[in-house]
C-alpha cells in the first residue's frame, strides 16, 4: 500500500456508469447540433475513448522523449512502439483494400503522407523543444485540461497562437521547401510487404535504442507490461467467497480506476487508430485547431489569406477553408478531453491544479508557440505527423520521430538550465 485512499468499488462503480452516461447523452447532443455531418456522433465517441486511454495510461509522448534523455527510462517510449506496431499492420491492411497495387503512383486515401524536406526536419525540433518546455504535446495538454491542469491550458493557448503563425508564413515556407520536396511513401517501392518489413525493422531498432540508453543509464529489466494487480485487502481486490456482483465490481474498477501501462495504452490507442481509419481517416488533432486559430485571426481582420497548396495535402495541413464551426474533427478533439475528465473523475485524479510558480505560465506558453508552429511546418503533431503517418508507411514519420528526438534533447537541456 502506498497510502493513497482508494476509493469504495461500489460508488466508483456508479460513478463510472453516471460519468459515461453523461458523456455519451453529450456526444449525441452535439451529434444533432452539427447538421449535415453525421459523422460527429462517432468522431465524439472516438474522442471520448483515445481522451479515456490516453488518461488511464498516463500516455504522453513529451515524457517518453523526456524520461529517456532525462532519467534513461523507456517505459513510456516502449509503449510507443508497441501503439506503432499495431497501428502499422492494420493501416497496412486497409490501405491495401484501397489501392491494392501501389507501384501505380497513387498514395492510399488519408494515409499521412507529405513532403518530406527541410520544413518537416525544422518543424519537428521546434515541436520537440516546445513539448519538452510545455511538459505535454498537443494531445497530452488536451487530456491533461481534462485533468484540470491550468498551464495545459495556456499551453494549448500557445498552440493555436504558433498554428496562426505559422499559417502567416506559410506560403513562403510552401515556395521555400514544401512544393519542391518528394513524397515518399513506401509501398511505392516495395509493395506493402517491403513497407511492412522496412516500418518493423525500424521499430526493432528502437526497442534496441531504448533498451540501450535504460542499460546505460543502469535501470533494472523492463517489468512485465501488464499493470500489477491490486493487493490483498485493498478495496478494489475481491475477498475471499465474494460474489458475482463483488467480483464484477472489482473487474469493472480495475478497467476504470486502476493505471493502465504504457504499453497496454500503446496497444489499444493502436487500435482505436486503425477503427479511425476504417471509419474515414488515421488519428490527427492539429489541422483542426489551425482551422479554428485561423477563423478567429480572419475574424480579427488579421487573417493570413489563401495558404497556398494546402488543400492537396493529407496529414494534418493547415486548414484555411471556412466551414461550420462543429465538425466532426472538433468533436475528436473536444472529446478528447472529455474522456479523459471521465477517467480522471472515476480515479479520483481530478483536481483544478495551478502552477506553484509563475515562470510556468511563461514556460507553457513559449513551449505551445514553438509546438504550434512546429506543427504547421510539419503537418501536424506527434499524432498526426508520427503516430499516425509511421503506420500509413511513409516516410516523413521517420525523419520527424528523428527530428522530434533531437528538439526533445534540446528541451532537456533547456529546462535543465531554468530549473
Amino acid at each position: 500500500m502506498n497510502g493513497r485512499r482508494e476509493p469504495p468499488v461500489v460508488s466508483l462503480a456508479a460513478g463510472a456508469i453516471a460519468a459515461l452516461g453523461a458523456t455519451l447523452v453529450a456526444g449525441v447532443l452535439w451529434a444533432h447540433a452539427a447538421p449535415g455531418d453525421p459523422r460527429t456522433g462517432v468522431f465524439w465517441a472516438f474522442g471520448v475513448a483515445l481522451g479515456f486511454v490516453l488518461q488511464r495510461s498516463r500516455f504522453c509522448f513529451a515524457s517518453a522523449f523526456r524520461d529517456l534523455f532525462l532519467f534513461g527510462s523507456g517505459r513510456i517510449m516502449r509503449g510507443i512502439l508497441a501503439g506503432l506496431a499495431v497501428a502499422s499492420a492494420g493501416f497496412a491492411l486497409l490501405m491495401w483494400r484501397m489501392v491494392p497495387d501501389p507501384t501505380l503512383g497513387m498514395v492510399a486515401p488519408e494515409a499521412h503522407a507529405v513532403p518530406l524536406g527541410l520544413h518537416l526536419v525544422l518543424g519537428g525540433i521546434l515541436f520537440g523543444v516546445g513539448m519538452v518546455l510545455a511538459g505535454g504535446c498537443v494531445s497530452g495538454s488536451l487530456y491533461r485540461i481534462g485533468e484540470g491542469y491550468v498551464a495545459s491550458a495556456v499551453a494549448l493557448m500557445g498552440i493555436l497562437a504558433g498554428l496562426g503563425a505559422g499559417a502567416h508564413t506559410w506560403n513562403f515556407w510552401w515556395r521555400a521547401s514544401i512544393a519542391r520536396s518528394p513524397v515518399v511513401w513506401l509501398p511505392a517501392a516495395g509493395g506493402y510487404v517491403g513497407g511492412l518489413a522496412v516500418t518493423f525493422a525500424l521499430l526493432a531498432v528502437a526497442y534496441v535504442l531504448v533498451v540501450w540508453r535504460e542499460t546505460r543509464a543502469g535501470l533494472p529489466a523492463a517489468p512485465s507490461p501488464v499493470a500489477p494487480g491490486p493487493a490483498a485487502g485493498s478495496s478494489l481486490a475481491a475477498p475471499s467467497g465474494a460474489g458475482l456482483l463483488d467480483r464484477l465490481a472489482v473487474a469493472l474498477a480495475a478497467v476504470l480506476v486502476r493505471g493502465w501501462s504504457p504499453t497496454a495504452g500503446g496497444v489499444a490507442l493502436g487500435v482505436l487508430n486503425v477503427w479511425l481509419y476504417l471509419a474515414h481517416m488515421p488519428w490527427g488533432v492539429t489541422g483542426e485547431l489551425s482551422r479554428w486559430a485561423i477563423g478567429v485571426l480572419e475574424i480579427a481582420g488579421v487573417g493570413p489569406g489563401p495558404l497556398q497548396g494546402a488543400g492537396t495535402l493529407s496529414g494534418c495541413a493547415l486548414v484555411g477553408t471556412r466551414g461550420p464551426w462543429i465538425s466532426h474533427a472538433l468533436t475528436l478533439d473536444v472529446g478528447m478531453v472529455a474522456g479523459a475528465f471521465a477517467g480522471a473523475l472515476l480515479a479520483g485524479e481530478f483536481r483544478i491544479r495551478r502552477p506553484a510558480e509563475r515562470r510556468r505560465y511563461v514556460q507553457a506558453l513559449a513551449g505551445g508557440l514553438l509546438m504550434g508552429y512546429g506543427a504547421s511546418l510539419a503537418m501536424g503533431c506527434t499524432i498526426g505527423a508520427f503516430f499516425s503517418a509511421i503506420p500509413s508507411l511513409a516516410l516523413n514519420g521517420w525523419v520527424f520521430a528523428a527530428a522530434l528526438a533531437l528538439g526533445a534533447r534540446v528541451g532537456v537541456s533547456v529546462i535543465r538550465r531554468i530549473a
